[in-house]
Formats: structure tokens, sequence, C-alpha cells
């Protein structure tokens, strides 16, 4: 991790700051950001088993706010390990997050501590539930109880008392309460499933009944002598989702009201709820079965009535708040006292922000033909908006303000840093932990003042060896006329005159980017050793689909075209790299993970005219066999229309094989199940085509646990490229 760089005065206070900015960074990792003090003037963090406020501007004002004698529990030698932590709102108590476990992506199970800074006391939540058991713990706003999942149940506990009171009881493997099932957390990113209501008095809460829904069984052969299997609860494309329901409970009398949301709960997604800015109504989006139809509901707390205050329709899909917003659906904008809320739409062919009332009636407050990335911090004190935008470029990504009410964006970003920005915005909108990456360097661990942007903390910045081979930006039009972003790295002793191989690297569908102007781009992790020094030109190309910042058209394009436009954009483009005079045609490799692996798979069935080698990693082999939020939301029902499904699956094609294919997947993979990889095998064998194959046993989709696995993926990797798509000019 990046180190940063402090005046020599203020070195022995530089490393709250590194880990500071080395967790906003890494936060997919680890999920803590440092928290803002209220005022915006400090932060806090966990350092060497203590938490620490420090002054922004001042990094030698700092304050202990639990040291490691604190931390340490009565009977140990050493200090809650803190994975993550918050604060009560009063900052009396802090709440520790220790112990985690992993529950599918993500080690949201473990156990809770309070440490309360008045009486210095330390005492464990919890403490009779099974170890690491715990989930999503959170203090009552007035600081006296905490509530948090144990086992698919809701319980609240007194902090004076330490009595605990379960909220729910039912709770099984079927009937999920405070959190959610393998498909909602994947795929809308949800996870914690309560929301304590302002007065502390009532909680809010999911409940998933998944009793419809089948187990896909993973299977381990090789940690006990009779082999057994893995339930995972996952519902395939084309099967009746989970029934979602939102209830209220009253804390002190138990007593529960289900909110009365209009529909078949069964076809309908519930993504987001939260308390309507007081302790009477919640707001809850709905989405149906589609996803293209979404509903705002105001539900009164105590009755469980709910009226729509705001419809929106696409004919294609609508994200929800995830999707611009780290993908963390929590949180509502309310302005106004509660009388307005920010809202996200695509309606006008643009991400765009605009101002919703109680009432359903809004205003556009971005206008323009540019897209909203996400939204960095509402300073309505100010009547300020700070929100990410690139609206020249959409491979970067820059800071803007717009006013409250509306207009043209401000750009606060300096002009001469070309690249890609992200900002931890304080609370009052008047300082900002900020990173500035782009192809050719990092800088990390800056402090910024906004909205002049002057640097109050120096960052170190990082860039690569001056041996070392840097990307290139370039645009191609295709045949179609269609042009798209792509990035180049050449041979470190390029010869014009000279042929090299070529290795496009594909993601290619609406989960992510490749063509990013970010610092690391262009790095293969699998390839051991230098492609650059080896003589490879390692290429990507960002084509239709994928959620760049170029409007709704170019994202919404690849409904119910996964595996067809995506394929026909990066093939398209190839043809045109291909007559660049120093590009071999008879040494083209493509390769890819997850969506990427199904593209690499596409690209090498459906043109084997261009693409000789590849090599695919948990790919979805059979889109008919994914998960139904994801595979519906991009694709429509295949009840109503498979063809779309058929015609973009590898499968399909795999009988066109003709070059050399590698394929590669974790047998324990809860996502893109290994059922995929024996579907596409089984079908290469009907048709007699030759491949290799390698199966990592009881590995999940990142095929990342268990000793010596990343060295043999890269060794494994790097060997069938070199055999099969030798480097070097000729």
């Amino acid at each position: 991790m990046n180190r940063i760089f402090l005046p020599l005065k203020h070195c022995r206070f530089a490393l709250l700051f590194i880990a500071a900015m080395s967790l906003y960074v890494a936060k997919a990792q680890v999920r803590q950001q440092p928290l803002w003090t209220a005022d915006g003037k400090s932060i806090i963090n966990s350092v060497q088993g203590e938490i620490v406020a420090v002054e922004v501007s001042d990094p030698q004002q700092r304050t202990v706010l639990a040291s490691r004698t604190d931390l340490t529990p009565a009977g140990r030698n050493t200090p809650l390990p803190v994975v993550r932590f918050s604060l009560s709102e009063d900052g009396k108590l802090i709440l520790i997050n220790t112990n985690t476990k992993r529950v599918w992506r993500y080690d949201t199970r473990g156990d809770y501590w309070v440490y309360n800074r008045n009486d210095r006391s330390l005492r464990q939540l919890g403490a009779s539930f099974p170890e690491s058991s715990l989930q999503y713990a959170k203090l009552s706003p007035d600081g006296k109880k905490a509530a948090y999942v144990s086992g698919h149940n809701l319980y609240v506990e007194d902090l004076a008392t330490h009595t605990i009171s379960a909220l729910t009881d039912d709770g099984t493997d079927r009937i999920i309460h405070g959190t959610f099932d393998w498909a909602y957390e994947e795929e809308f990113g949800c996870r914690d499933g309560f929301r304590w209501s302002p007065d502390s008095r009532k909680i809010a809460f999911w409940t998933i009944d998944a009793r419809t829904i089948r187990n896909f069984l993973m299977i381990n052969n090789t940690d006990s002598t009779y082999s057994y299997t893995i339930p995972v609860e996952y519902p395939k494309v084309g099967e009746a989702p989970s029934g979602a329901s939102i209830s209220v409970v009253d804390v002190q009398q138990g007593n529960t009201v289900e909110m009365a949301v209009p529909g078949d709960p069964v076809e309908h997604y519930l993504p987001r709820m939260e308390w309507a800015a007081n302790s009477d109504e919640l707001i809850i989006q709905q989405l149906d079965r589609r996803q293209q139809r979404s509903t705002l509901y105001l539900a009164n707390a105590s009755t469980g009535s709910c009226q729509p205050i705001y419809r929106e329709t696409d004919d294609a899909w609508i994200d929800i708040k995830s999707r611009w917003n780290d993908d963390d659906p929590s949180g509502w904008e309310w302005i106004n006292n509660g009388k307005e809320f920010i809202w996200v739409s695509e309606k006008d062919g643009w991400r765009h922000l605009y101002r919703v009332d109680r009432k359903g009636n809004e205003k556009l407050i971005t206008p323009g033909d540019y897209d909203v990335i996400g939204i960095n911090r509402i300073d309505e004190a100010r009547g300020y908006i700070y929100f990410s935008a690139s609206p020249e470029n959409a491979t970067q990504r820059y800071l803007y303000r717009v006013k409250l009410t509306g207009g043209q964006p401000e750009r606060l970003t300096p002009a001469d840093q070309a690249g890609t920005h992200h900002y931890n915005v304080s609370p009052n909108g008047t300082v900002a932990f900020h990173t500035f990456s782009s192809h050719e360097l990092f800088n990390g661990g800056e402090v910024v003042s906004l909205p002049d942007h002057n640097v109050l903390v120096k960052g170190q910045t990082t860039r690569p060896p001056a041996t070392a081979s840097k990307a290139e930006f370039f645009t191609v039009t295709t045949a179609d006329g269609v042009n798209l972003d792509g990035w180049m790295v050449k041979p470190k002793d390029f010869d014009s005159t000279k042929r090299y191989p070529v290795v496009f690297y594909v993601y290619g569908e609406p989960a992510g980017q490749t063509v990013t102007d970010t610092y690391g781009i262009g790095h293969n992790r699998l390839y051991r050793g230098d492609m650059a020094a080896d003589g490879y030109i390692y290429i990507s190309v960002e084509n239709r689909g994928t959620p760049a910042p170029k409007g709704r058209t170019w994202r919404k394009s690849i409904y119910k075209n996964i595996g067809t436009l995506n394929i026909r954009d990066q093939a398209m483009a190839a043809k045109e790299i291909l007559k660049w005079p120093f590009i071999d045609s008879s040494r083209v490799a493509v390769w890819g993970w997850s969506g990427g692996g199904s593209s690499t798979l596409n690209l090498l069935f459906q043109y084997p005219e261009i693409y000789k080698t590849g090599i695919a990693v948990a790919a979805v082999a059979d889109q008919l066999m994914y998960d139904n939020i994801y595979q519906e939301r991009y694709m429509g029902l295949p009840q109503e229309d498979r063809t779309p499904f058929v015609q973009g699956s590898p499968v399909t094609h795999a009988k066109n094989l003709v070059g050399n294919l590698l394929y590669i997947h974790g047998t324990a993979d809860d996502n893109v199940h290994y059922q995929h990889a024996e579907l596409l095998i089984n079908e290469l064998i009907k048709h007699n085509r030759q491949f290799a194959f390698m199966a990592y046993p009881n590995r999940s989709h990142s095929i990342n646990e268990e000793e010596g696995t990343a060295e043999h993926l890269a060794t494994l990797y790097t060997n069938f490229l070199r055999q099969h798509c030798p480097p070097g000019g000729k």
C-alpha cells in the first residue's frame, strides 16, 4: 500500500493518514472507510490497535478514543483486532466488529463488542450466541440498545441490563430476517437488512421468503473420506424470485406490522427501504420482476398502508442505488427538512440528479448531455451537491458540484490532473480525502480543501519504473460505425517494422469497465513475467453495454443482446486492429474472467477466423443456468423469449471451436456454478473439439483459496499463452 508523504513535523502522525487512506482506497477488502466527525474537521480510524481521531488540517492534533488497553477484554493479553467499527451519535460508545467470517463474498459474520468511553467498560454483544455468528450489529440512535442478526433472526440487546430479546423467532435457512439471500446480496448489493427508527423505538426490517427456491448442490470430494454436498439457495433464471416483505417491529412491545406493499411479492423486488426522514413512515422502492418499472411508496409504520408517490419505467432496465453509490444501496438523500430527496434517473437519456418531493413532483438539477457517475456528498447548508462525472472522456472521473437549485456543474478537480479521481468528502463539504490515479501515476493520501482544491496534506506520488511500458489510449471505429475506447501496451523494444502477437483482455458485460485511465491499467496479474518485455501487445477495448458514462443508449443497447452485440463490437474492433501493420494476425489471443470468460468463449467460437487462442476463467457457459436477478435484468424472462439466451450462450456455439482453448473453473463456485464447465465440456466432446481444462477443487469464483493456488493458476495461464501464442516480434 502506498505510503503518505508529510512534512517532517508531521511524520509521527503519518501512520494515521496512511491507515485512513489505505482503508479508503482498499475498502473492497475491508469495507471500512475512515469516519468523519460531525463537524468535518477530523477523521476517526483504527491504527495499531487503537481508535484515534485526528484533525485533518493538523495531524498533530489527535485524540485517542480507545487505547489498546481499553480494547483488551478481561483475561486477554492483546486488544481486539478491529475489522470495522462505528460510533454512537453522541460519540460515547464505540461498536467494534472483530473475529469475522466469510459469507459468500464478504466477511459479514463476526463478534461485536461495545466500548463505553465514559466508564471505559468493554462488553461483548450476544455473548450467549455461537462465536462469529452475529451480523450487522448497530447501536440505536439514543445509544441505549443494539440490534443484530443471528441465525436469520433479529435481536435487540439492552446495553444497561444486557437483556437480549428476540424480535423474530422463525428464522431458518429459508425464512431470512434482517439480511438477504444469495441473489439479493450478489445482484442488488443488499446485505444489512434492518434500520433503526430515528427515535430508537422501532426497527424496520426485510424478510426474505426463499422457501420456493431450490438448493444448488456443490460437492466437496477432498475434505473427507466420503464426499458431501454444500447447498446454496440459488434462484436460476426463469424461476420466480424469493418473496420479500418489509415489517416494522416495536422494540419495547414486540408487536410487528408488515407493510402492505401492493403486488405479488414473488413477482417483485424490494431493493431499497429507509425511514422517511421521521419515525412514522418508511420509503420503499419496488421493482417489478423484469426490473423495468420502479415505484416508490411512503409506508405508514403503524398501519402498514402504502401510498405510491413516484413511478418510473424503462424499456430495458432500471438501476438501483448500488450502481451509483459504490455498490451500497443503503441511505436516502433527504433535503429540505425531509420534504424532498435527491433521486437518480436515466429517463432523459443520461444519468441525472433530480429533486423529488413527497408527492412525487420532480425537478432536474443536472441538465446536459453527460452522466452523473456517483454522488459524493450533499452539502445542504451551502446549497451544493458534490458528484463525480467525466463529460469529455468516459475512461476518466472528476469531481463536480452543482447547486441544489440546479444549473451548470462546476468542475473542482484541477484541469492539469487528467485521470481518475476519488473523493471522500467531509460532512460540511469543505475538506476531502483525495486519490488521483492515471495510467502514468498514483497519488494517494492527499487531503484537499473544497471548493478550491488546495492541498492541505500532500500524498506520495508513485510512478511506474522508467523502463516500464505505459498504456496508450486509442479509439477504434468499427465497420458498424461505433467508436470504441481502448488501451494498448506495446512491447518494450517495439519495432514498427515487425509484427507482434496481440492478447486481448475482455469483460464486456454491464457489471464493469476494463478501459479506465487508472494506475496499473495494462498489467496482467495472471501473467508470470513481463508481457511487454517478452514481446506481447496487450489490448483491451470497451464495447457497448458496459457501465461507461456514455449515456443510456450506450449502456442499454446490450438489453437482450449479451453474447451477441458485445461480442460483435469486440470482434469488429479486433478486425480494425488487425489491420495495423505491427499486428501478427496469426497470433491473436483473448482472455477474461466471469463475464469476461463468457465473452472469451463467444469470441473464440463465433469468430474463429480472428481469435486463435483463448483462456476463459469461471465463465457463464449457458445463460439459462445463471441467477434470475442478473440475467433477467439484462435479457428478459426466458419463458417469454428464450432466443436471446440461447443465441448469447457459448454452449450454443461451442461446435465452432477451431483454435486453442484453456478453460478454468473452481468446483466450489457459488456464483457461476461448476455446472457451466461440465455443460461446456459435454458440448465440446459431442463435437470432438479438443481443448485444455483445469478444475480447481473447492475454490470459489475468485479461485484464490488454499495454498499454492495463485501461483499455480498464473503458471498454467502463462505456459498456455506462451505455447499457443508465442511472444516476440517477427
